[in-house]
């Protein structure tokens, strides 16, 4: 159903919607037009056909759904996008320094913000149906909506030139949900890009993943390669990881707009203390249930244990501390065989090539070769 309204009822609609949003927990609110004509299809495709999307083939499926909002949903007039700030308390860069503990990108080490939004998506679309009766549906990044580039519509931010939202208010730190209506309200005034000659966020890449300014090649970037690839990392990678066992921020913490970024007020999606800075010999033994116990509600828990592992052991092999070899010589016979490559490339890191013979592994040489 679609709701035709005077631009003097609308400026009061879009008020007590932004005041519900906020009360609810939201950071920001803007509005957007979900109908209005945009390039961001176009270039989705152009990325996806110079196959910079890797192993992701959801994305090429799901590739015409996503290239506009109305692909999804002919009926949707408004775009009701909201953000939740979830800034740290501590620069996501020191935690590169020491090598023998692990680096989790910061989204990751509260609860997963998608059951965090999502609940309270719900609870926005459900009022503003009942208080308005138009239609409503809910959309967080699990659903194929461009997000980033429908925020900037809204006001909420621009996409910096590392393609990630950035905001005056709340720097580099905001989550992204959207509720899409067939109510007809006037759209904000779209943010302006604000980067300038600064490039900053792509200097800093360890992996060198942008082709260009606001280009990834997802293939290069290690929050790609930890999370989403199944597989053994490319060996040209693995030294860049560092000890980052689950996504990165460089390019997110460098921004020099986080000088205006705050402490997100969200405790659900503060870090919880086991997941700042972990050892990194402790990740490496956890079992399937230990780790399914240590990430219960937490993104990380999506991806498994084996993938996990793999990262782990990486991790290890680029720390240089050769105690840790005692976490890595279990693994070499793990019934994973992307665990026991990664195992056979951390032990040659830490102590080179004759680790292998001497723990009696060299009969594994081919199924090793494969998964390295």
């Amino acid at each position: 159903m679609t709701t035709s309204i005077s631009d003097t009822d609308s400026q009061t609609i879009k008020d007590e919607i932004r005041a519900e949003a906020l009360s609810l927990g939201f950071s920001i609110c803007g509005f957007a037009d979900a109908a209005a004509a945009w390039p961001n299809g176009e270039w989705l495709r152009e990325f996806v056909e110079a196959e910079r999307h890797g192993d992701m083939g959801w994305m090429e499926e799901t590739l015409d759904r996503r290239s506009h909002p109305t692909a999804m949903w002919t009926d949707a007039k408004s775009a009701v996008v909201l953000g939740v700030n979830y800034g740290p308390d501590v620069d996501p860069l020191e935690q590169l320094k020491a090598k023998s503990d692990a680096a989790i990108s910061v989204y990751a080490q509260g609860d997963d913000y998608h059951d965090v939004i999502k609940k309270r998506l719900k609870l926005l679309a459900g009022w503003m149906h009942r208080r308005f009766g138009q239609d409503v549906k809910v959309f967080v990044d699990t659903a194929p909506l461009m997000e980033k580039p429908l925020a900037q519509r809204a006001g909420l931010g621009w996409q910096g030139k590392h393609t990630n939202l950035v905001s005056r208010q709340f720097g580099s730190w905001l989550f992204l949900g959207s509720v899409l209506t067939t109510l007809d309200l006037p759209p904000d005034a779209p943010e302006v890009d604000r980067c300038g000659s600064c490039r900053t966020c792509l200097d800093v890449c360890p992996t060198d993943a942008f082709p260009a300014p606001r280009q990834l090649d997802a293939r290069r970037c290690i929050s790609y390669l930890t999370i989403e690839l199944a597989g053994p990392i490319p060996a040209e990678f693995r030294p860049a990881l560092g000890n980052r066992i689950y996504g990165c921020d460089d390019c997110l913490a460098v921004c020099p707009w986080n000088k205006f970024a705050s402490l997100s007020s969200e405790a659900k999606l503060r870090a919880r203390e086991a997941l700042k800075q972990p050892s990194l010999a402790e990740l490496a033994v956890l079992n399937d249930a230990e780790f399914r116990a240590l990430f219960s509600k937490n993104p990380i828990k999506r991806i498994g244990r084996d993938r996990f592992v793999r990262n782990v052991l990486y991790a290890i092999g680029n720390s240089g501390d050769v105690g840790l070899m005692a976490a890595v010589e279990p693994l070499l016979r793990d019934p994973a065989p992307v665990v026991r490559g990664a195992a056979a490339w951390a032990a040659r890191r830490l102590v080179g090539e004759g680790a292998l013979v001497l723990r009696g592994v060299e009969a594994d040489a081919e199924v090793l070769a494969e998964w390295e």
